[in-house]
């Protein structure tokens, strides 16, 4: 079963914090290297009000890189909605001759989901040599098979992926990715260089917008704009969304990169 989607319009978000960290999925295939130790601390604020924090990490052994994101509320919150979520991606490098070297393919993804009494678990197996995907919903204790397209990945470690490649504004990045069940289709629109100023210091940035609908990702309207440090590493040190009340922020605050 395969099923792409072409996806060009707005999108929205889950919950009030989780958004901000699981942005999407961007496939890339050249060498890429990160510190075992890299990790990026963010805040999450609402309209200026400190909503929680969130971490990005690199874990590097071998051949494989582990990416965890993490998402809490601030204790004021957890009183009304708590957000307690994880997401785990883990991508290898494996050696294609026949296509120039070494390239990353995703192997495992991992999604446990805490908003207020919403709940989800749920994972995907790839299979890069047959072409599959294995679905698993641990709730609901379901599996389910599906056929992708070669050089797909999952929203996590596309992302990151994303930071080694060369970007230039007005020329869109196409993306595959698989989530919600589904193989999405999606325009990364590269749209302005900009100087950000963030308590880790100053940054000049370029701005992508990633243009897609994923569950787990995106569920209500609301565009989503990401600040990338304008080098090679592409450090993600801003995340902004526009809600039905306000707007949120991701800002990086500390860390080791």
């Amino acid at each position: 079963m395969e099923k792409v989607v072409h996806y060009t319009g707005r999108a929205g978000f889950p919950g009030i914090l989780t958004v901000l960290l699981f942005i999407f999925g961007i496939l890339l295939f050249t060498p890429f290297t990160v510190s075992a130790s890299e990790s990026l601390r963010y805040d999450l604020t609402w309209m200026g009000i400190k909503a929680g924090k969130a971490q990005l990490e690199f874990i590097e052994e071998g051949d494989s890189l582990k990416i965890v994101s993490r998402a809490e509320s601030a204790k004021w919150l957890s009183v009304f909605y708590k957000v307690d979520d994880r997401v785990e991606s883990v991508v290898l490098k494996k050696n294609y001759p026949a296509k120039g070297g070494n390239h990353w393919v995703a192997d495992r993804y991992r999604l446990k989901i805490r908003e207020g009494r919403h709940r989800r678990d749920k994972e995907v197996i790839f299979d890069p040599a047959n072409g599959t995907v294995l679905y698993i919903n641990h709730l609901e204790n379901k599996k389910e098979t599906y056929h992708v397209p070669e050089n797909t990945f999952d929203p996590l470690s596309g992302f990151f992926l994303l930071r080694k490649r060369h970007l230039e504004v007005n020329r869109p990045v196409h993306i595959t990715i698989f989530d919600s069940n589904k193989v999405w289709d999606v325009r990364v629109d590269i749209l302005r260089k900009e100087e950000v100023e963030t308590p880790v210091g100053k940054f000049r940035t370029i701005v992508v917008k990633p243009n897609m609908k994923s569950e787990g990702i995106f569920d209500r309207k609301g565009d989503i704009y990401i600040y990338l440090t304008d080098d090679k590493r592409h450090i993600p040190v801003l995340i902004k969304t526009k809600v039905a009340v306000g707007y949120i922020e991701a800002e990086l605050v500390g860390g080791e990169f």
